[in-house]
Formats: C-alpha cells, structure tokens, sequence
C-alpha cells in the first residue's frame, strides 16, 4: 500500500505540487482579507423611516399619507 502511495507521488509530482500552491495561495488569500477586514472599524447601518412625499420611482405619481 505505501509503495502505491509513493509510486503515485512520484508520478504526479508537478501536478501535486501545484495543488499544493493554489491551495497555500487560496487560504493565506483568505486569512489576509478576513484579519483585514476584523480590523477596519465600520459604522453601523442606520435605518431611517423613508421620505414620503417624494416622487414614486416605479408609478411615476406623488404619493401623500395625509
């Protein structure tokens, strides 16, 4: 069974390899942007109650809540 595994690895050496420096790339890719993004400080979303006498985009009509 090792042999198999070894005699595989011998083969595939190149395209191993390879797998193994997308898949460094891919997750040190990731940590950065998620350390990076833990440390950027954002504001909060404020939810406001909507304007209502302005035009209505999809009608084309004012509306009035009088």
């Amino acid at each position: 069974m090792l042999a198999r595994i070894s005699h595989f690895v011998k083969e595939n050496r190149k395209e191993l390899i390879l797998l193994i420096g997308v898949l460094l790339i891919s997750s040190l890719s990731f940590a950065f942007g998620y350390i990076i993004a833990k440390t950027e400080e954002k504001n909060q979303l404020k939810f406001e109650d909507p304007i209502t006498d302005e035009k209505n985009e999809y009608s084309g009509t004012y509306r009035d809540n009088s």
